[in-house]
């Protein structure tokens, strides 16, 4: 096994947030930094919330950034491995990243080995242990059934309600009081203290670049704020993206 790849990491874009303008534009750099990963990197993570929001249907999946899609297709293509976190935007995922782009997709938090270092990677939401509220929401959204049934909903109503719904959590979290103490540190500390050299999270925005003990924990903030990439080889960095 290779000791020596170069991982990026990147969270919280939420394409489909702002108007069209601002949206080609937040798209192009997103485009135009998957290019430079494709040539660069070995691995990419995406720690949740690529879309403000995505519910995908049976067979259709939703209008808009194509260009996105395509790009991200091309990693897999080109020999590199793509790994999507799904977050708390990400309402539904069904097939299409995994069989049309070659994405891996996870539903939970993934414990995994690179370069000889162990990474505890999630997207963060439910993770907080005051947020009660929240978790009884995740498990509503997250049900089965109840996803089942939201997906009998036609395509033009469902998403609609679905990206008021994501507007409504992202105003939650963006406002949301962590306290002195960032709760989503507190639940990285006990990681760390499990054996974790690295923990890193998404869903607060909040850029963070934490030692603790022998470990570090990580937040890549937003794209929304400043886009930026994480990058690991034999040590881990915030990298802006201009």
């Amino acid at each position: 096994m290779s000791l020596n790849k170069n991982y990026y990491f990147i969270s919280d874009v939420h394409l489909g947030l702002h108007s069209n303008e601002i949206e080609r534009e937040t798209e192009k750099k997103l485009v135009n930094f998957l290019d430079f990963a494709k040539e660069t990197c070995d691995e990419l993570f995406i720690i949740g919330d690529l879309f403000d929001f995505w519910f995908e249907y049976k067979r259709v999946i939703q209008k808009g950034f194509i260009r996105t899609l395509s790009k991200l297709s091309e990693l897999p293509e080109a020999g590199k491995k793509v790994h999507y976190i799904i977050g708390n935007h990400d309402f539904l995922h069904r097939d299409f990243f995994e069989k049309e782009i070659g994405v891996f997709l996870y539903h939970d938090p993934l414990d995994i080995l690179l370069n000889d270092k162990k990474f505890f990677l999630a997207h963060g939401d439910g993770l907080v242990k005051n947020d009660l509220g929240y978790k009884i929401l995740k498990k509503i959204l997250r049900n089965k059934s109840l996803q089942r049934i939201y997906s009998l909903v036609h395509p033009d109503l469902g998403i609609k309600i679905a990206s008021a719904t994501s507007k409504t959590s992202r105003d939650y979290t963006s406002t949301k009081n962590y306290g002195e103490i960032d709760g989503l540190f507190e639940s990285a500390k006990i990681k760390i203290d499990s054996g974790f050299d690295y923990v890193m999270f998404g869903h607060s925005h909040r850029r963070t670049f934490k030692k603790y003990n022998k470990g570090t924990y990580i937040n890549l903030g937003s794209w929304l704020e400043l886009p930026c990439y994480g990058k690991f080889n034999d040590s881990f960095e915030i990298i802006d993206w201009e």
